[in-house]
């Protein structure tokens, strides 16, 4: 099939006090009108800052929860206007690997079990000793020792039940990852061997990803391409060398100011953003960037018109200003 595997279309999910005794607050606007796509064999990564909503989009796409609005095709398929069964069906072909290594793996199954648990579901093996055979090998692939499938999650290691995490998800042979900061609570040295497991399995099974982080120096390494949130919105997006090497937002640069640089040599100035993270319940007119921007331009426009993501030297920026840098780092 020729086009993008996923195309996501003007997203929102926001969240509201439910129940009897909840105090009626304003909603948490967590993902405001997010559009991308995510072509075949290819990673999109979105990053940002805790809460900017990106682990919402992820969630909301493969409905682990469900949006308020917005559209979402895999495959030409309208995600959210499928019933059970069809869902149940279209799950085989999308799955997640989870933030977590340590609760998103049930303590009281086996390994062998958890990776087991979605062939049985999806009916993939035709008896116990084929499926057997399948999770052997589904372990040795993310490289683990066959044996483990007798073991319990807790004899392992985060950066071992990361991988036992990979193996469930590609258990039921799916076209499509979410990747939920997959390597956020690992060690650094663990991180780039999971990384490299990844872009492996990616290349053998021409997997897609949107693979979320908050860490550029991690995206770097994975993705083709990164979009940049903030408070629920989309500031930036283009391929990932343009935009590390020439960022057109202020936000994406000052991301870009704390990735660690590996040349001792090279001078790189930390921004260092003034005031807080606004509430997504009650979002700043305008640019939500507005509160805490630093480029030498900005003006009133920038605090009652809502900047549209449009072409800034082969990136897509959402700033009134992104012609002209905010900060040497762009160049």
């Amino acid at each position: 099939m020729s086009g993008p595997l996923l195309v996501v279309r003007d997203l929102v999910k926001h969240y509201t006090s439910e129940g009897l005794f909840a105090a009626r607050t304003a909603p948490v606007r967590a993902v405001d009108g997010v559009s991308f796509e995510v072509g075949r064999g290819e990673t999109l990564a979105l990053v940002g800052e805790s809460g900017c909503g990106k682990s919402s989009v992820g969630r909301t796409i493969i409905r682990l929860q469900e949006p308020t609005s917005g559209e979402a095709l895999f495959e030409g398929q309208a995600i959210f206007r499928l019933e059970r069964e069809p869902l149940r069906a279209l799950r085989r072909r999308m799955q997640i690997i989870f933030q977590d290594p340590y609760s998103s793996l049930n303590p009281r199954m086996t390994v062998g079990d958890a990776v087991a648990e979605g062939i049985e579901i999806h009916r993939l093996a035709r008896t116990k000793a084929e499926r057997k055979e399948r999770v052997a090998a589904l372990l040795e692939e993310v490289g683990l020792d066959p044996s483990y499938a007798s073991r319990y999650p807790h004899e392992f290691s985060g950066g071992q039940r990361q991988r036992i995490g990979i193996a469930r998800a590609l258990a039921v042979e799916p076209a499509f990852i979410v990747c939920d900061e997959p390597v956020s609570a690992l060690d650094v040295s663990v991180q780039a061997q999971v990384i490299n497991l990844l872009r492996d399995l990616q290349e053998r099974r021409g997997l897609s990803y949107l693979f979320i982080a908050h860490d550029l120096a991690v995206v770097r390494q994975i993705a083709h391409r990164i979009a940049v949130m903030y408070l629920g919105h989309i500031i930036e997006t283009a391929p990932t060398e343009t935009l590390l090497s020439d960022p057109r937002h202020p936000y994406t640069q000052a991301l870009l100011s704390a990735v660690p640089e590996p040349d001792p040599t090279a001078q790189r100035a930390r921004i260092v953003l003034s005031g807080d993270l606004p509430s997504p319940s009650s979002p700043p007119p305008g640019c939500r960037f507005h509160t805490r921007c630093f480029h030498p331009l900005r003006s009133e426009r920038c605090r009652s018109e809502v900047p549209l993501l449009r072409p800034v030297h082969g990136s897509l920026a959402a700033c009134h200003y992104a012609e002209t840098p905010a900060s040497p780092l762009a160049h």
